[in-house]
């Protein structure tokens, strides 16, 4: 027994902000001083590197919860069930609910809790928390849900990622432009044939990788001393990373039975553009195998790196024929894979 996805639900926050935006920020080093290049080679740079052209953020009336809704709501829908039948809601994010204009975020009660109570479902047996795992925390709410119903404690869970990114990041950083709002969500349940999670695999790095991603203060020292905001060692994880998170996806995939022919897609976090593609070309190289045409979906030209919520965003996407590139049909095997801070890396193979 596993379990399976048997609805899926995104939502893409209406707000598209271009890298045109970033036209007349006041971009700094480290060390607060003025970037000698201007904002357009700086927009550049990044959209050769990263691939990101326009990412969405949420309207000024909507937090974190709001989003990872209307994503629960879709999946709920799409999944055909009562939401009263839900054993889990398990919500990943990694900064809480953070209103527009401030800088506070608000974590109690748990986003889950906001979601289940706004759903409307009245089972007290319903389990709503959260999960704080980096970027991959979606795929370990997955990975968790999954042990739940294998173990026979549920039957049917909900998974939600979803974050907004744009309210925790310092605005005179370049690494801004990367980050993104948004949400996505499935509804597993008990599976007794043989579609379903087929193997799974989570790792937390710390011993010296714990702060490649952290809470840091503004590079403007002068306007916002106290506040702390989202920041990242780009080298050290893109090393890290390459390094790292092949090795987990073979030792996934090997896990699973399957052979490295077998699979149909890789679907992994949108974190950058050209770090995903080296990925996914090592993962090949460890099986002395060409990497095979239109294997990778990627959104994050148009979508930005929305932290937990670009795997569940993307998966959506395609399950409703939104990719014309992309499909996924009965039987095939998909492998998903993230990295992100902890540094915490995790996958799970996936028969359809």
């Amino acid at each position: 027994m596993t379990s399976k996805i048997i609805g899926v639900g995104n939502y893409i926050p209406s707000e598209t902000i271009t890298n045109l935006f970033f036209d007349q920020h006041i971009f700094l080093s480290s060390e607060g001083d003025l970037l000698k290049e201007n904002n357009a080679s700086i927009t550049n740079k990044l959209q050769k590197i990263t691939g990101i052209v326009e990412r969405r953020y949420a309207t000024s009336e909507q937090v974190t919860s709001d989003l990872g809704l209307i994503a629960a709501q879709t999946a709920i829908e799409n999944a055909g069930i009562d939401p009263e039948t839900l054993d889990y809601i398990i919500f990943a994010h990694n900064f809480g609910d953070v209103k527009f204009g401030t800088v506070q975020s608000d974590t109690v009660p748990s986003l889950a809790a906001r979601v289940k109570h706004l759903l409307k479902i009245k089972n007290n047996f319903c389990v709503a928390y959260d999960v704080l795992f980096g970027c991959p925390g979606w795929i370990e709410g997955v990975i968790q849900a999954n042990a739940f119903i294998r173990s026979g404690i549920a039957k049917r869970c909900l998974v939600i990622g979803a974050e907004t990114l744009s309210r925790v990041v310092d605005i005179h950083d370049r690494d801004s432009m990367i980050y993104a709002d948004g949400a996505g969500a499935v509804v597993l349940e008990t599976s007794n044939d043989e579609s379903g999670i087929q193997s799974h695999l989570s790792a937390s790095y710390t011993y010296k990788e714990k702060d490649y991603l952290y809470f840091g203060k503004s590079y403007n020292n002068e306007s916002c001393p106290d506040t702390k905001y989202i920041k990242m060692d780009g080298r050290k994880i893109y090393e890290f990373a390459l390094i790292h998170v092949p090795e987990a996806m073979k030792q996934c995939l090997d896990n699973s039975g399957y052979s490295i022919d077998q699979l149909s897609k890789i679907i992994i976090h949108q974190a950058n553009e050209k770090m995903d593609e080296a990925i996914v070309e090592r993962f090949y190289q460890l099986y002395n195998t060409p990497l095979p045409p239109n294997i990778m979906p990627m959104v994050i030209d148009k979508l930005g790196n929305s932290s937990v919520a670009t795997i569940p965003t993307l998966l959506a996407m395609i399950l409703k024929g939104e990719m014309k590139a992309h499909s996924i049909k009965k039987d095939d095997i998909v492998l998903f894979a993230s990295v992100g801070a902890g540094m915490n890396i995790n996958a799970f193979v996936y028969k359809f």
